[in-house]
C-alpha cells in the first residue's frame, strides 16, 4: 500500500532531499546537492521564490520507508501574469513503480484542481533560474550542479500516464581546442568600433558587483520574449546576488558597456563542481566546502551558465566580444573542456552563438504536459 505525506518539519523535508541520495547512491553521474542548500531553497522564509509562489513536497512510503517524492508549485506571476493557468511540479525522484509515481502526481493535481488552474508541466522549479527537465537522452553523462539527473524509466512513466512533451532542452559540450581567435578576434575589433562598445573583465568580486542588478535586468529584457519567462523580481536579485556572485570567479563574469555605460550584454561561467560535489556528499562540512573551493581554483572544466544580450544589439555580433574576453581567460586558466547548461531546442538564436565550435550535443531533456 502506498502512502502519501506532506512533508512540513524540517527532519520530514531533510528526508525529502535525502530520499534522492538513497536512490542514486553508487550512481556515478548523479551530482548530489548540498543538503542545507536545498534546505534553505525550500524555506518560505528565505528563499523569495516564494514572493510569487507557494510549494508543498510530499513524500511516498510504503512499509514505512520513503519510495518517492515532488513538489507540488503554483507559480503565481506566472498565472496572474502571463495567464498560464498551470501546475508545476519538480524535485521528483521515484522508484521504478507507476503505482508510485501515479500517486505523488495526484497530490499535484489536487493543488491545481484546488486553484481552477488547466494543466500540469513539470519537472521544473519554483522559477527560471532553477532546474528544470527530465532527462531522456545522455544517462551515462555526469550531471552539473545546475541539472537534475533521474533514471530512463521516468520518461516511460510520464508517457504511460498521458502526458506530452511540452518543452524540449539539448545540452551540449566541445572542447576548448575547438576554439580558434580567428574566428572572433577580427569580429570583436570590428564590433567594438562600430557600436562604441567597451568589455569589461574582472579580477575582484568586489568590483563585480555595481553592475549586477543591471545585469538582472538585462537578464530580463534578453529573455522576456521565450514563452517559459517568468521576470526576476527585485528582491529575487538580491537574493542571488549574496548567495551566488561572491561564490563565482570574477575572471568568469564578463560584461559589455556602450559609450553611456550601458549594459548591453553578459556572460557568466562556473567551473565545473560536478567532481567536487560528489566528493562532498550533501555537506560542506568538515571537508565539502575545501573540496568547493579547490574546484573553483583548479577544474579545468567550465560551464557556461547564462549569456544574454539586450535585444537591440541581438544579432549584431557582441558575442564576438564575449568570446574574445573568455578565450583570454580560459587559456590562461588552462582550460580544457566546455559545457552547456540546457538550452530550449527551439531557440536557435542561442544555438547559432556555439555553433562555430562545433559542439556535440550529449544530452537531452523534456518537461511533459497533461490537462487537468
Amino acid at each position: 500500500m502506498i502512502t502519501i505525506k506532506e512533508a512540513k518539519t524540517k527532519k520530514e523535508i531533510k528526508d525529502f532531499i535525502k530520499f534522492s541520495f538513497d536512490l542514486y547512491k553508487g550512481n556515478p553521474y548523479w551530482i548530489p546537492p548540498i543538503i542545507a542548500e536545498e534546505m534553505e531553497g525550500f524555506d518560505k522564509t528565505k528563499n523569495p521564490a516564494f514572493e510569487h509562489a507557494e510549494a508543498y513536497y510530499y513524500l511516498a512510503y510504503r512499509d514505512n520507508k520513503i519510495v518517492g517524492k515532488v513538489a507540488a508549485i503554483v507559480n503565481w506571476q506566472e498565472i496572474n501574469v502571463q495567464e498560464k493557468k498551470k501546475v508545476r511540479f519538480g524535485w521528483f525522484d521515484v522508484i521504478d513503480d507507476i503505482e508510485v509515481t501515479k500517486a505523488l502526481l495526484e497530490k499535484v493535481y489536487e493543488l491545481g484542481r484546488r486553484h481552477n488552474l488547466e494543466y500540469v508541466e513539470g519537472p521544473i522549479g519554483f522559477s527560471n533560474l532553477d532546474k528544470v527537465g527530465v532527462l531522456v537522452e545522455g544517462f551515462d553523462e555526469m550531471g552539473t550542479m545546475i541539472t537534475w539527473y533521474n533514471y530512463p524509466y521516468y520518461k516511460d512513466h510520464f508517457e504511460q500516464l498521458g502526458y506530452v512533451t511540452e518543452k524540449e532542452y539539448i545540452e551540449s559540450k566541445f572542447p576548448f581546442a575547438n576554439v580558434k581567435p580567428e574566428m572572433f578576434v577580427k569580429a570583436s575589433a570590428l564590433i567594438k568600433k562600430r557600436y562604441d562598445l567597451t568589455a569589461l573583465s574582472f579580477n575582484k568580486t568586489k568590483d563585480v558587483m555595481p553592475y549586477v542588478d543591471k545585469m538582472f535586468d538585462l537578464f530580463n529584457a534578453s529573455y522576456e520574449k521565450l514563452s517559459s519567462f517568468v521576470a526576476i523580481s527585485d528582491i529575487q536579485k538580491e537574493y542571488f546576488k549574496k548567495k551566488y556572485i561572491s561564490f563565482i570567479n570574477p575572471e568568469y563574469i564578463k560584461f559589455v558597456e556602450d559609450k553611456d555605460k550601458n549594459l548591453i550584454a553578459f556572460s557568466i561561467v562556473m567551473p565545473s563542481f560536478s567532481e567536487a560535489l560528489k566528493k562532498a556528499n550533501g555537506k560542506l562540512f568538515p571537508f565539502g566546502f575545501i573540496h568547493l573551493l579547490k574546484a573553483r581554483k583548479t577544474s579545468k572544466d567550465v560551464v557556461f551558465y547564462l549569456i544574454g544580450i539586450h535585444p537591440e544589439y541581438q544579432n549584431k555580433g557582441v558575442t564576438a566580444i564575449i568570446f574574445e574576453e573568455y578565450y583570454n581567460t580560459f587559456t590562461e586558466n588552462g582550460i580544457i573542456n566546455c559545457f552547456r547548461t540546457p538550452e530550449l531546442a527551439d531557440n536557435h538564436a542561442i544555438h547559432n552563438i556555439w555553433k562555430h565550435f562545433d559542439p556535440v550535443i550529449h544530452k537531452r531533456r523534456k518537461t511533459y504536459k497533461k490537462d487537468l
